[in-house]
C-alpha cells in the first residue's frame, strides 16, 4: 500500500534531471556557436569569395570542369554546383545519422566528431587563394556535410534533455540563440571587409580573416 507513491517520485526526479539549466544553456549556445556557418559562410561571404577567386584563375565565365554532353562547370557555377553536392550527400548521410542518434549512446561524441571536423574544414578556408580554389570547394562540401551531421545529433539532445512541456520553449530559445549569435559575428564580419582599408587590410585578406573567424567561433563556443 504505501509502495503506490513511488513512481511519481521517480518521474518528478526524471524531469528534474531533464530539465537541468547548465545543459539546457549548452544546448541553446550550440545554436549560437554554428550559427556562425550558416550566416557568415553559407549565407554571406565564402559564395562570393570563391567564386572571384576561381574567375581570377580561369576567367569571368572560364570553365573548371567539363562534363561533356551535361555542358560545364564554370566560375559563375563553382559554387552552386558545390552546394548541389553537399546537399545531395546529405540526403544519402544524414538519415542514416538519424536512426545512430535514436538508438545510440555515442551521440555525443559522434556530434563532437562531425562538429569539429566541419570546424577544421572552415578554418581552413583561410588558406583558400586563388591557386587553391578547387580546395575551397572540397572544403565547403566537407564544411557543410559536418555541419548538417552535427546538427542531427543536437537536434536529437532536445528529447534527452528536456520534457515536453518546455521541449517547444527551449527549441525556440535556440532559434533565438542562433539569430543573435550569427547576427553577431555577421554584423562584426561586415564591419572587417567593409572597412578593410582602415585595418590595413585588403578586401579579401579581410573576407579571409572573416572566414577564420567564422570557424574559430563555432569550435570556441561548441564547448559551452
Amino acid at each position: 500500500m504505501t509502495s503506490r507513491p513511488a513512481p511519481p517520485a521517480r518521474s518528478h526526479a526524471s524531469a528534474k534531471l531533464k530539465n537541468n539549466p547548465r545543459e539546457i544553456f549548452g544546448w541553446k549556445m550550440y545554436d549560437w556557436a554554428n550559427s556562425a556557418f550558416s550566416t557568415v559562410i553559407v549565407g554571406a561571404l565564402y559564395g562570393p569569395y570563391l567564386t572571384e577567386i576561381t574567375q581570377r584563375v580561369v576567367g569571368a565565365n572560364g570553365v573548371v570542369v567539363e562534363l561533356g554532353p551535361l555542358g560545364a562547370i564554370t566560375a559563375k557555377s563553382f559554387f552552386p554546383t558545390c552546394v548541389s553536392v553537399a546537399v545531395l550527400l546529405q540526403v544519402f548521410l544524414l538519415p542514416f545519422l538519424g536512426s545512430v542518434a535514436d538508438y545510440s549512446n555515442l551521440k555525443k561524441k559522434m556530434m563532437a566528431v562531425f562538429c569539429y571536423i566541419a570546424v577544421t574544414a572552415t578554418c581552413l578556408m583561410f588558406f583558400v587563394t586563388e591557386q587553391l580554389y578547387w580546395l575551397g570547394g572540397l572544403l565547403f562540401i566537407i564544411a557543410n556535410l559536418g555541419f548538417g551531421a552535427a546538427v542531427v545529433f543536437y537536434n536529437s539532445f532536445l528529447n534527452d534533455i528536456t520534457t515536453e512541456d518546455q521541449r517547444d520553449k527551449v527549441s525556440s530559445r535556440g532559434f533565438a540563440y542562433g539569430y543573435l549569435g550569427g547576427g553577431i559575428l555577421l554584423g562584426l564580419s561586415f564591419l572587417l571587409v567593409n572597412n578593410a582599408k582602415r585595418f590595413g587590410l585588403d578586401t579579401l585578406m579581410a573576407v579571409r580573416l572573416s572566414l577564420l573567424a567564422a570557424g574559430i567561433w563555432w569550435g570556441g563556443f561548441a564547448l559551452v
